[in-house]
C-alpha cells in the first residue's frame, strides 16, 4: 500500500470524530511535516504518521489499550512497520525505543503541539505573535493546559537534539498557516 496524507486522513476520520482530536492531528501533522521537509525526509510518510498517531484514542481512550490495540488496525489495513512503530514509540508508557528520525520527531512534536494550540485559543491574536519565551512561562503553570505532560515537552526537544526555544519556535512557525483549521484566532480577527 503507497502511504498518502489522504489514506491517512480518511483511516483517521474513520476512527476519530472529536473535533478536538481532528485539530489535534492536524497541528502534529504540521509540526512533523515541517520537520520532515527541513531534513529531506519522506514527508508524505512523516504527516501521514503524524495524522494517525492517535487515530485510535476514540475506542481505546486508556494507556492499556492507546496506541497497542490501534497497531493491529493499522496493519490490516496494510500501513508500514515503519509507520505503525513511530505510532506505538509515541507513547511513552511503552517505554519503545525512540531510534529514528520519525520516532524522535513525532514524540518531540506531540505535546509540544498540543500546548502551543491551548496558548493560541487563549491570546486575542491565537499564534500570530506567540514567542517561546511566552510559551516556556505557561509551561511553568501547572494549571494551564493541565493534560499536557511538561516532562515529555523537555524530554522532546532533548531527543530531538535541539534547543527549547528552537523547537518551540519551529512549531508555532509550522502551526501558523493552518491556524483557523486549529479554531485559533489571527490578527485580522482581532481587529
Amino acid at each position: 500500500m503507497e502511504v498518502t496524507r489522504e489514506r491517512a486522513w480518511q483511516t483517521l476520520t474513520e476512527h476519530t470524530r472529536s473535533e478536538a482530536l481532528l485539530r489535534h492531528a492536524l497541528a502534529v501533522e504540521a509540526a512533523v511535516g515541517a520537520y520532515a521537509r527541513q531534513a529531506g525526509e519522506d514527508e508524505e510518510l512523516w504527516r501521514a504518521t503524524a495524522l494517525l498517531h492517535d487515530f485510535d484514542y476514540e475506542i481505546h481512550p486508556t494507556l492499556d489499550r492507546h496506541p497497542q490495540e490501534g497497531a493491529p488496525i493499522l496493519r490490516d489495513q496494510g500501513y508500514p512497520e515503519e509507520l505503525i512503530e513511530a505510532v506505538l514509540s509515541h507513547a511513552e508508557h511503552l517505554s519503545l525505543p525512540r531510534d529514528t528520525p520519525l520516532k524522535k520527531t513525532l514524540f518531540a512534536c506531540d505535546e509540544l503541539s498540543g500546548f502551543i494550540h491551548a496558548c493560541g485559543l487563549v491570546r486575542p491574536d491565537g499564534i500570530e505573535t506567540l514567542e517561546p519565551k511566552s510559551v516556556k512561562k505557561k509551561l511553568k503553570q501547572p494549571s494551564f493546559a493541565a493534560g499536557v505532560n511538561r516532562e515529555d515537552v523537555y524530554k522532546g526537544a532533548e531527543g530531538l537534539g535541539v534547543d527549547l526555544d528552537e523547537h518551540i519556535r519551529f512549531v508555532t512557525e509550522a502551526l501558523r498557516p493552518i491556524a483557523p483549521e486549529l479554531g485559533l484566532r489571527t490578527q485580522a480577527d482581532a481587529a
